[in-house]
């Protein structure tokens, strides 16, 4: 099963979603994947690897320079390997300009990775914040979206066009795609702010909301800064159990 984690909007948690769920299936004993699509390349920093050198990334293996299972690389987790971003993916765009199956690419790689003995059970890919390349790539490699939605002001700004590119992935290049759900971040239910786009969310999408509510958490925003996933860095904080309690959704909905 593949999952891309997407949202046009920036710093909606998407990474740290990406991250802790990949983790966390790990954790229960899955192969997993990670692969960072977003040329910030902060799900490779988050763990424990750094952008640039001589090493190659994803960037390499789009424009099919590389077989992605050479830029496939451990974490500290047992069972969760990261396929790193560079900050050159930015470019990719341009340089794909003219190929014919540039939405494909990542798809394409993913392929060998997907079946044999050594197959990943689940991959999950960390897009970047906006509707370009690198995210339909992502779309057309997915077979699901999970789509994190901040617990502030304008927290449906820019759904509607997400989902309507989902739609149209759907309809021209991968129409086996569809949302699992939306996922509340950064949550203090302590705000009647926060109350009060939790309501208005479930409100608009009634059945595509997570129950589980991602708390704001410090060990969750201190993670990033050792290299590890939450788990690892405090594997019974409320961040920590909100993904645990989110990766059972997930797979109840699958």
């Amino acid at each position: 099963m593949i999952y891309a984690v997407a949202n046009q909007k920036g710093g909606v948690g998407k990474t740290t979603t990406a991250i802790n769920l990949a983790a966390t299936f790990a954790q229960a004993g899955e192969r997993v994947l990670l692969v960072d699509a977003d040329p910030q390349a902060n799900a490779s920093t988050g763990l424990g690897v750094r952008p640039g050198g001589a090493e190659a990334s994803v960037f390499e293996v789009l424009l099919e320079e590389v077989d992605l299972r050479d830029v496939v690389r451990p974490t500290a987790v047992p069972g969760l390997s990261i396929a790193p971003a560079s900050r050159d993916m930015a470019g990719v765009s341009l340089m794909l300009a003219s190929a014919e199956d540039r939405e494909w690419r990542l798809r394409q790689a993913l392929e060998p990775v997907l079946s044999g003995d050594e197959a990943y059970s689940f991959v999950f890919i960390d897009s970047p914040p906006s509707l370009g390349l690198l995210t339909v790539n992502a779309l057309v490699a997915a077979d699901e979206v999970i789509v994190p939605v901040q617990t502030e002001y304008y927290a449906l700004e820019g759904l509607a066009q997400l989902l309507d590119t989902i739609t149209v992935v759907r309809e021209h290049l991968n129409p086996r795609l569809r949302v699992a759900g939306l996922v509340l971040t950064m949550s203090d239910p302590r705000t009647n702010l926060a109350r009060d786009v939790e309501a208005e969310v479930r409100s608009h999408f009634p059945d595509l909301t997570f129950m589980t509510v991602v708390p704001r958490n410090i060990r969750l925003a201190e993670a990033p800064s050792f290299g590890v996933p939450v788990l690892l860095l405090d594997p019974r904080c409320p961040g920590s159990n909100a993904y645990f309690d989110l990766a059972q959704e997930v797979v109840d909905r699958g």
